[in-house]
């Protein structure tokens, strides 16, 4: 995996103490975007079935609240309360449009109202899971912070160009420029920006994804999706990547991913800064949180998952349709289905960009039709996997943000550590609002029949059912190439689950976007070090510069995407 860019100093020279998400000002900005976000987020998704990310709309707002000479809202000009801002309502539109609105969606359409607020209290219990669990492995063996986490990048250097103006200002908003015209042309230009971002070989198998969706229809004429090709692909890469990412839990002596015991206390204690010395500068090599943490953290979600099971099937009646063997069995496959959903989801945004959620739901609703679970239970257990993973990903991508601008920080660790846990608590504040949001708007857009287009599809199959052995058989049959590339393409790259992402997604022409944009990427990183080589300077040098170079095109490519998403609310209206 290449180097992210190297951002330039974003802390203060005496970084005493993080900026706070619960400063009046802040809380204030924070609590009218995450309402902004809720609403955008809760009308796009029922109306025309995307979930825009509203983070560079937060970072943008939040530099022109900065500029206001007014009472204390200039210090909205600090990069690091940009950062908290842009976290927030990014989460409350993920929250209230994935996590919330379409959960509950499920029951309603399935005619039963009466298990509305309950499923809510469900997708609630998981979004709060879905957060705490990214919250504790985030920066870890298996989620690095090294990672893509594209629009955290974008997110990022939206806030430094902000900051800085100058060429990377520039090259950033020309490219922005061009990821909104290409949008409007409904081009896929997010898809050419997180393929200067990521890793080559995942982003690969993504695109060669992408292009058999696409083509096999009409070329191959085999519709991949009715034949369950796509979803037995992803359940062969996500078994091997569930294992991969079970051995990654093991500690290993000397592993450079080892923290601290002094940086875990900062992190589950209060954030305050403890400085260790001006030695404790950012090293690429250095993980924050250890084996043993990764571990601990998935457990502690397993249980928190199984716990919300439990009070679901309770509240929602689940016991009164099954037996008690039955009844176990659901509650162990909800809470395993919420736990491999996020990761699997967490897996595939960190490398792409993307949320296969839908695709990674409808996968565990077959399977609960395959075992023979009844119609109301198997509702509630889809719309409890379903709240699961798009927050989880999405925090991700604020994580990746912060930890960009913070880099720059001395002492680092306490530093980055105290930034991490203002940036959790600020998303906080921007999934309660998208909480009430939803409770309060559900009941007239549903009786207005604004529903997530994804719910319907998840109802007409509960209500379809499975009339042959065709869908688990082809299931079965496809795992097997799924597993095998995702096995031998490793945990760091997640070639399975990439290519199975491409499968599920099948948006056209990002497939050719991709590949284009990774032959523009090889070709300059090239040119840029044999440039270096005929000047007699050092070519790793260059090749640092033509990546930074890239990440800003691909950043300002995803960032015009993201405008472009959020402008779409006007057809909504």
């Amino acid at each position: 995996m290449r180097p992210t860019p190297a951002p330039a100093p974003a802390a203060p020279a005496a970084p005493g103490r993080h900026p706070r998400a619960f400063e009046p000002v802040t809380l204030v900005v924070t609590i009218v975007l995450s309402v902004l976000g809720s609403v955008i987020g809760l009308v796009l998704i029922t109306t025309l079935g995307i979930a825009p990310n509203t983070s560079v709309i937060g970072a943008l707002i939040a530099m022109l609240i900065g500029r206001i000479s007014f009472a204390a809202l200039s210090r909205m000009r600090d990069p690091h309360r940009q950062n908290l801002v842009q976290s927030a309502i990014s989460g409350s539109t993920f929250a209230a449009a994935n996590s919330l609105v379409t959960p509950i969606a499920v029951p309603f359409l399935l005619g039963r109202p009466g298990l509305v607020w309950p499923m809510l209290g469900g997708a609630v219990i998981g979004l709060a899971v879905d957060s705490w669990v990214l919250y504790r492995v985030f920066d870890s063996r298996l989620l690095p912070a090294s990672a893509a986490w594209p629009a955290g990048i974008a997110a990022a250097e939206t806030i430094k160009a902000g900051d800085e103006g100058g060429r990377k200002a520039g090259m950033l908003g020309l490219s922005a420029v061009v990821g909104l015209v290409g949008s409007l042309f409904k081009l896929p230009m997010s898809a050419a920006g997180v393929a200067f971002l990521g890793n080559i070989w995942a982003l690969l198998m993504f695109g060669i994804g992408l292009l058999v969706a696409q083509y096999a229809p009409t070329v191959l004429h085999v519709d991949l999706a009715a034949n369950y090709v796509p979803h037995g692909v992803m359940i062969g890469a996500g078994l091997v990547a569930l294992v991969q990412a079970i051995l990654m839990m093991r500690d290993r002596k000397g592993a450079k991913g080892k923290a601290s015991a002094k940086g875990e206390a900062q992190a589950a204690g209060g954030g305050a800064a403890v400085v260790r010395g001006e030695d404790d500068r950012f090293d690429a090599g250095h993980r924050t949180v250890s084996a043993a943490r990764l571990r601990r953290g998935l457990l502690e979600g397993l249980v928190l998952f199984l716990i919300g099971a439990v009070l679901i099937a309770f509240v929602g009646g689940v016991s009164a349709d099954m037996s008690g063997a039955g009844l176990v069995g659901w509650v162990l496959l909800a809470g395993f289905a919420a736990l491999v959903h996020q990761l699997i989801v967490g897996l595939a945004a960190m490398h792409s960009g993307w949320f296969p959620a839908f695709a990674v739901t409808l996968i565990f609703l077959i399977v609960g039709l395959v075992v023979g679970i009844p119609m109301v239970p198997l509702a509630l257990l889809v719309g409890y996997a379903a709240s699961t993973g798009p927050a989880f990903a999405d925090v991700g991508f604020d994580f990746k943000a912060g930890w960009l601008l913070r880099k720059g920080a001395v002492p680092w660790h306490p530093y980055e550590m105290a930034g991490r846990r203002q940036q959790y608590l600020a998303q906080l504040v921007g999934f309660a609002v998208a909480v009430v949001v939803v409770a309060v708007a559900w009941k007239p857009f549903f009786s207005d029949g604004r529903v997530p287009p994804v719910a319907q599809v998840y109802v007409d199959t509960i209500k379809a059912g499975l009339t042959d052995g065709h869908a688990l058989t082809m299931m079965a049959l496809w795992a097997i190439p799924g597993a095998i590339v995702q096995f031998f393409g490793g945990s760091s790259r997640q070639m399975g689950v990439l290519l199975a992402t491409g499968l599920l997604v099948a948006t056209p022409q990002a497939g050719w976007l991709v590949l284009l944009a990774l032959a523009v990427r090889f070709a300059y990183v090239r040119h840029r070090r044999r440039r270096a080589a005929r000047e007699n300077a050092d070519p790793g040098t260059a090749g640092e510069t033509a990546d930074n170079d890239l990440a800003l095109v691909g950043a300002g490519l995803v960032a015009g995407s993201s405008l472009n998403d959020v402008s779409q609310i006007y057809k909504a209206f």
